[in-house]
């Protein structure tokens, strides 16, 4: 298993740039990069690549020149939003990274599930996270038939011709966000559909991540490092849902944190084990989203905890060999 980086902490540099930042981790070799969409920060030209070789090979060649690949290619939109003007735009954008992903040799995009309104007529996403009233199953339904199950699959479509896997993204606020939703249409839209998993999003949930691990299984297409802290005495208070800006730390009952400063490195040495167990051995790739530490802190800890955790001696021959 390797060590990667989700680039959009470097948003304001150019991918020169963020190539000279990483050197100081060597432990880091493989990079997510964004084509658009949240949280922003592309550090590739989307339209001026594709379809352009010369460009392609220049681009994966500083990469390589300095010993790092591409995990994935991120691109973290809602095509599914009730404006018309906005899905058509994040449609475009993951078609368009799908087509650039397969010139790229890239294996992976990552991206959200989308959130549709409630009926034809809302002008702004819906999240239903009720059976009752009534109303809010009638709508959950008209969500997943009319437009998550036939939009997913002919994405799917897209993507399979292309040779590509698509990892969305499991978040509250979007269709997808436990193994649930997300085992439910991949069974609709079919096996080039997984996760891209993130366990700061289960955790928040009160989910445990090993058992999310072996429910997911082959479906697991990428993996983000990221953790959360929750709150005890405020989640004792007012649970874990919990609309209050982020900037009123203090108050929440969650926040993202740098790996290591929300769950133990055993816990994250149990969620690697999972992974293993399950088969999947291919990138952490760290994304940094913590308030309360600088980029350079909160990357420090996440690299030298998983470098501990991932890092592991060359086999040596057994003493009864």
């Amino acid at each position: 298993m390797k060590l990667g980086l989700f680039t959009s902490v470097f948003k304001q540099l150019s991918i020169e740039e963020v190539i000279k930042a990483v050197r100081q981790w060597p432990q880091i070799t493989m990079l997510e990069i964004g084509t658009g969409g949240w949280p922003g920060g592309s550090h590739l030209d989307l339209t001026a690549m594709l379809g352009n070789a010369e460009r392609i090979s220049a681009y994966k060649r500083q990469l390589t020149d300095a010993g790092l690949g591409i995990s994935a290619l991120s691109c973290h939109g809602n095509a599914l939003h009730p404006d018309p003007v906005i899905a058509e735009r994040d449609d475009r954008v993951f078609r368009q990274t799908v087509e650039l992903a397969e010139q790229m040799e890239v294996p992976v995009v990552v991206t959200f599930s989308g959130c549709p309104g409630g009926s034809p007529k809302d002008q702004t996403p819906n999240w239903i996270t009720a059976a009752w009233p009534p109303e809010y199953a009638k709508a959950l339904r008209w969500q997943w038939e009319e437009r998550l199950i036939p939009y997913w699959a002919d994405a799917a479509r897209h993507a399979s011709a292309h040779g590509i896997k698509v990892a969305l993204e499991a978040h509250p606020g979007f269709a997808v966000y436990n193994v649930e939703t997300l085992l439910r249409l991949r069974a609709e839209a079919g096996p080039s559909i997984g996760i891209n998993l993130d366990p700061s999003h289960l955790w928040w949930q009160s989910m445990d991540i090993p058992t999310t691990i072996a429910a997911l299984g082959e479906a697991i297409f990428h993996v983000h490092a990221k953790d959360v802290a929750l709150h005890s005495a405020n989640i004792a208070k007012n649970g874990v849902l919990d609309t209050k800006s982020f900037t009123r730390m203090a108050e929440r009952s969650w926040q993202f944190r740098s790996v290591g400063w929300g769950h133990s490195e055993l816990e994250w040495k149990t969620i690697v084990s999972a992974l293993r167990l399950v088969g999947y051995d291919y990138v952490l790739s760290i994304e940094h989203e913590d308030a309360l530490a600088s980029i350079h802190e909160g990357l420090d800890s996440a690299v030298h905890l998983l470098s501990r955790v991932l890092l592991r001696e060359p086999p040596v021959e057994a003493w009864w060999a």
